[in-house]
């Protein structure tokens, strides 16, 4: 999979073991609610403006 985006990109998470675990406990709460069929969910954190060129 692909996702492009110039106001976003996929979160530096590693060294934040709540922020993943919260993620995963929602990952399993999804995939509960949606018949067990599994769920990944991606972290983005917004990046500065790109200067007009």
């Amino acid at each position: 999979m692909e996702i492009h985006s110039d106001s976003y990109k996929v979160a530096a998470l590693s060294d934040q073991g709540d922020a993943v675990e919260i993620i995963r406990q929602a990952e399993a709460a999804i995939a509960q609610i949606n018949g067990n069929k599994p769920v990944t969910l991606i972290a983005y954190e917004r990046t500065e403006p790109n200067s007009p060129k």
